[in-house]
């Protein structure tokens, strides 16, 4: 295919708008996305725009572009585009994507930054016509759609892996089904088996040979018994554990004291904004000689444990532990363990910082001690953690395949627009 483009101005191909103020008191319960200048901040009953839309941030976070899908309220923080003049919203989306930069610094406010659509609308640009428009579009979404289904997928197994520990290892539910086989006379081990796999009993004759023998072995490693403990009842065999002795907790280093030592040689800083975005862009520099213990990388376990709590397995290439986030380890437990564990008592966590009002919400390495978990036999726990395992080494493969979708889409991107890739 041929690319197609020709000169042009930007207000020539579409016009934006601002964006119309509401305020809480103004908003009534809907389902109708709010978009501000840093995303969807909130939801209204009333759409002011039909989807498909274009929104850039206008003032607040400059140069932010979304496209929503929807019909959707554009925030007065926001500019939105009014008219695509024919041409193909998601192009345009991803137009004004790849001249994000551009317009951060295109601030025209006085006091406070913003964007005027005035100082945007006659920028000369080269604008390919809409049947390249709809090539362009079909690459780049191509890879966009992988990356979402990627995201979906991990969120559904995530989803299964919280279910799963929560039942085994917090509610303790196969045993329970034991215990109460047991005292009304029924198999135990079936009992079990049951609550393992959510099936009923009869549903449990349909299973093959291999899927029966995989829940026997399983269902065998519960105890039908409960003894008392620190946390209260937990089964037979098992032991009460801070989190703090199944895992240890890291802390960052003051990565300013630590520059690099040169414009090729550094490691990306990874802070709280970091380890939200999941990405190291916009990053500050550090030494790239740091001792490795406070090198980051992918499927390490993340714990900001100062301001936004938040855990995590970073999979966001090489960097710098940063003040302010644990790196969590452990050389007896299994990664999905301690992460898990850590999970399950992160909104507590989140209760105890959200109570220091003075200071910056933050948790202590007393909490750490005071969180207990019950911890199986450590032969017991290794059987158990074949699955679990796979669900973790699955989310892990599927985030560093995407973080390999964005490279790309983000080398193409710029190349596809400038009409450097014919094909």
């Amino acid at each position: 295919m041929v690319f197609e483009f020709f000169d042009t101005t930007i207000g020539e191909q579409v016009t934006l708008q601002r964006g119309y103020d509401i305020t809480k008191s103004q908003q009534k319960p809907g389902n109708v996305p709010v978009v501000s200048s840093g995303g969807i901040s909130s939801f209204h009953n009333e759409a002011m725009v039909s989807g498909p839309g274009v929104v850039l941030g206008r003032k607040g976070s400059l140069g932010t572009v979304f496209y929503i899908n929807e019909d959707f309220w554009p925030h007065d923080t926001s500019l939105w585009v009014k008219d695509f003049k024919g041409n193909n919203p998601k192009f345009v989306y991803y137009f004004f994507n790849n001249m994000s930069e551009g317009l951060k610094k295109m601030d025209v406010g006085a006091a406070n930054p913003a964007l005027n659509r005035n100082h945007v609308h006659p920028l000369p640009v080269k604008w390919p016509v809409r049947g390249t428009q709809d090539f362009i579009v079909s690459i780049l979404s191509s890879l966009d759609n992988k990356i979402k289904l990627n995201r979906l997928i991990n969120q559904t197994l995530e989803q299964i892996a919280q279910t799963i520990f929560k039942s085994w290892f917090v509610d303790f539910e196969p045993v329970y089904a034991k215990i109460e086989a047991k005292t009304e006379g029924r198999d135990p081990e079936r009992a079990a088996m049951c609550a393992i796999s959510g099936k009923s009993d009869t549903e449990l004759d349909q299973l093959t040979t291999e899927q029966s023998q995989q829940l026997v072995a399983t269902a065998a490693l519960f105890p039908d018994e409960l003894d008392e403990s620190e946390l209260g009842l937990i089964p037979k065999g098992w032991k009460a554990k801070p989190l703090d002795r199944i895992a240890n907790y890291l802390n960052g280093l003051a990565l300013q004291k630590f520059p690099p030592e040169s414009d090729i040689e550094w490691l990306p800083v990874i802070k709280i904004a970091q380890l939200k975005k999941g990405n190291t862009e916009g990053a500050d520099r550090a030494s790239l000689k740091l001792s490795h213990e406070y090198v980051i990388n992918d499927g390490d376990v993340l714990f900001s444990w100062s301001g936004s709590l938040e855990v995590d397995v970073w999979c966001g290439g090489p960097g710098a532990l940063n003040q302010h986030l644990f790196k969590v380890t452990s050389a007896d437990y299994p990664k999905w363990f301690y992460l898990q564990w850590t999970k399950h008592h992160l909104e507590h966590f989140k209760a105890i910082a959200a109570g220091k009002a003075v200071t910056m919400g933050h948790i202590q390495r007393k909490h750490l001690t005071e969180a207990l978990c019950a911890v199986p036999p450590v032969p017991t726990l290794e059987l158990f953690g074949a699955f679990m395992v796979s669900l973790l080494e699955q989310q892990i493969m599927n985030r560093k395949a995407s973080r390999t979708l964005t490279t790309l889409r983000d080398t193409l991107l710029p190349k596809l627009l400038a009409d450097q890739i014919s094909c």
